[in-house]
């Protein structure tokens, strides 16, 4: 099926500009949305500039702010004529080892990663219920196959939260009409991984936002990307013992 009209958030920079790039390539409409609203009309610039043909919508928001969340995305549904997909992309990386005293950090990881996720979700799953179909997307990680040690065990456990979210929508609409997809990204360069040191397992982002868009393209329910080395690295990390989970992270 094809989804015409595709609303991300946290659009104004990495995944979510690459994604928007890809999509513009597409023809498809778009409605963008993220804290930074100068990086987002340039973005609309550029891919208005690229694809003249296509329309794109932009909204400034924060996505903790939950309140904001729900008219944000009808806002942006009013400028497009109807969304047709949903991507949750908006997530940070912050984060400490726990009992270091940063419970700061931590909580805000979970609060963006998970809780305001959840509020996105809502908002999302009432449009399609409104006009009877949708595709949603959440962006998860590998990282949320396994509690990981260190400054990120509280985003593994962000994204294992979102990840079983979207396993139990998948459960509620295994019959329709919302069709919902788990992306896990492994290792992609972007703003959030500029400061990680595994860079042997990272890919470019071009590499990494085609994978991720063929996935969504698919509207597989979940997808490891890149497949390799991510794939058996996912399957080993459910085996080995605790403490040497470290080495994926």
């Amino acid at each position: 099926m094809r989804r015409q009209k595709i609303l991300i958030t946290g659009a104004s920079s990495g995944l979510g500009a690459g994604m928007a790039r890809a999509f513009a390539a597409k023809g498809r409409d778009l409605a963008l949305c993220a804290r930074r609203l100068d990086r987002l009309d340039e973005l609309k610039a550029e891919l208005v500039g690229r694809h003249p043909n296509i329309t794109v919508a932009v909204a400034a928001l924060d996505v903790d702010d939950h309140d904001r969340v729900p008219d944000v995305f009808a806002d942006l549904s009013d400028q497009l004529g109807g969304i047709d997909r949903v991507v949750v992309n908006a997530g940070i990386g912050k984060g400490a080892r726990l009992g270091s005293g940063k419970v700061w950090a931590n909580k805000a990881t979970i609060e963006t990663n998970l809780v305001s996720a959840l509020v996105q979700i809502e908002a999302a799953l009432a449009m399609f219920t409104a006009t009877g179909s949708g595709h949603l997307v959440l962006m998860s990680s590998v990282m949320g196959n396994r509690g990981v040690p260190g400054v990120k065990a509280a985003y593994a456990a962000s994204k294992a939260g979102l990840s079983s979210l979207g396993e139990s929508l998948r459960a509620e609409y295994a019959s329709g009409p919302i069709t919902v997809t788990v992306i896990e990204p492994g290792y992609i360069e972007s703003e959030m991984t500029a400061k990680s040191k595994t860079t042997m397992l990272m890919v470019d982002t071009d590499t990494g936002v085609r994978q991720i868009v063929a996935a969504i393209e698919r509207e597989a329910g979940r997808a490891i990307v890149p497949g390799w080395p991510w794939i058996p690295l996912v399957a080993l990390m459910k085996v080995v013992p605790t403490r040497f989970t470290k080495l994926f992270a």
